[in-house]
């Protein structure tokens, strides 16, 4: 990605740099950037993903005239189109994982174990079923593969415990929102670290206390009041697990994969960095050997081929965003969006985390990380904020506007992978008490950080 400039390093040599010049090409630029996303995503309804491509293409082809160091506009569209290259690595890898767990009847193995253990103790199962919900998207940094993995288990769970359809949706897409922020893969995050050059470190305290906290209150919240478990209907429901899946073996895979990531940071002069693509691999082996002594076959080539399938909205959204950051710093577009922010009064940029984050998220997915996080981070980083702080509060607001029109993303997929036939209204309205806790603990990272 090229470095991120100044708009006035665009004046012509020769020339008289002044205020309007500074700021008035990256606007024009910027502005036919906004039109052709406005145009594709309204006019020609393409997806969010093609809308940004076409987006930066326009940004290209609008700069052209104007700076003429701007050659070889395919080869800038290639670069961006790889920037988050090993987030997606880490991604693949990761779904690949859990896809395995689901198919060997792991995972199913392990929610029967548990739901014997705490039927008659409501609290602790439904903190529980919350972890459900939590674990695959923050292991492998995408809230829908949470709603796709254990949406469908949590919502028989809860409904067994008498909790109402409208409130369980509310509680898998909070699950699915806080799996988005929750280490070990938090692609805000590493997409807002790739943009300030700050490596991807010190991030497990902070979010993992915040949205293991947020998770029990949400999930208290919209799950307390019910019905005693009945035990038999939920295992009647629930989907079967192999004969021989049970006991400590379930649990060897995620086992490993914790002892991967913990022995790096207890030994870090003994233990190579294996990378996290590369840990989830291996534990995706041991996840094997599991299915292999447990008498169950698995088509690894077709869980693969699924899960490329599953995450290819992910991945395009990715390539997407990568091509129109990189055009967006090498044209001053995204200096200009820094230099604006800097001079704002501290009062709207706290305003902006609070409304403009997840709106911002509602149109550009992940990239708002990179358009609005990366300049907000640069600013309190100035002010001598801690940035691992700021950038954890950031990553956590952001994932709230998947609920919010036109993309909707995780709402929607909650509201149809549960079958809800309520109104999308109602669903939303029971969302907003944990959305304003989230909110709160976000906004509170940033000013105390």
């Amino acid at each position: 990605m090229p470095p991120l400039r100044h708009p006035a390093s665009f004046t012509r040599q020769g020339e008289a740099d002044n205020d309007m010049s500074m700021y008035l090409q990256p606007g024009i630029i910027l502005a036919v950037m906004v039109a052709a996303f406005g145009l594709s995503l309204k006019l020609f309804k393409m997806p969010p993903e093609l809308a940004m491509i076409a987006s930066a293409v326009a940004g290209l082809l609008a700069s052209w005239p104007v700076y003429g160091e701007l050659d070889e506009p395919v080869r800038h569209l290639v670069e961006g189109s790889t920037t988050y290259l090993d987030i997606i690595l880490v991604v693949v890898a990761a779904t690949i994982f859990m896809n395995i767990l689901k198919e060997s009847g792991a995972l199913y193995a392990m929610i029967r174990s548990v739901v014997r253990a705490f039927a008659r103790r409501r609290i602790l199962l439904l903190v529980f079923v919350m972890l459900l919900v939590l674990i695959p998207g923050a292991l492998t940094g995408a809230g829908s593969t949470s709603i796709l993995i254990s949406g469908q288990i949590a919502a028989i769970v809860l409904g067994c415990m008498g909790v109402p359809l409208v409130n369980v949706a509310a509680i898998v897409f909070i699950g699915a929102v806080l799996s988005v922020a929750a280490p070990p893969v938090n692609i805000y995050a590493m997409i807002i670290c790739g943009g300030v050059n700050m490596p991807y470190v010190g991030f497990f305290v902070p979010l993992g206390l915040s949205v293991l906290a947020l998770a029990v209150f949400s999930v208290l919240f919209l799950g307390w009041k019910g019905t005693p478990l009945d035990v038999g209907k939920v295992m009647e429901e629930l989907p079967p697990a192999p004969p021989r899946m049970r006991g400590f073996r379930v649990y060897v895979p995620l086992l490993v994969l914790l002892a991967l990531m913990t022995a790096v940071r207890v030994f870090p002069h003994a233990m190579p960095v294996l990378g996290i693509p590369l840990q989830f691999l291996i534990s995706t082996v041991a996840a094997l050997v599991v299915a292999w002594a447990s008498a169950t076959r698995i088509n690894v080539l077709a869980v693969s081929r699924q899960t490329l399938a599953q995450l290819f909205p992910l991945i395009a959204t990715l390539v997407a965003i990568g091509m129109l950051v990189q055009v967006m710093s090498l044209t001053g577009v995204r200096g200009l969006f820094v230099i604006t922010i800097l001079t704002l009064p501290l009062l709207i940029v706290y305003a902006g985390l609070m409304v403009g984050l997840p709106l911002g998220e509602a149109v550009l997915l992940d990239g708002v990380a990179a358009v609005l996080g990366v300049p907000r981070v640069l600013l309190f980083n100035s002010l001598a904020k801690g940035a691992i702080l700021v950038t954890a509060g950031i990553s956590l607001i952001c994932p709230l506007g998947d609920a919010l029109p036109p993309t909707a993303i995780l709402g929607r997929l909650t509201v149809k992978e549960l079958g809800y036939t309520g109104s999308y209204g109602s669903f939303l309205k029971k969302t907003v008490v944990p959305w304003v806790a989230v909110t709160a603990v976000g906004l509170l990272m940033v000013v105390l950080a």
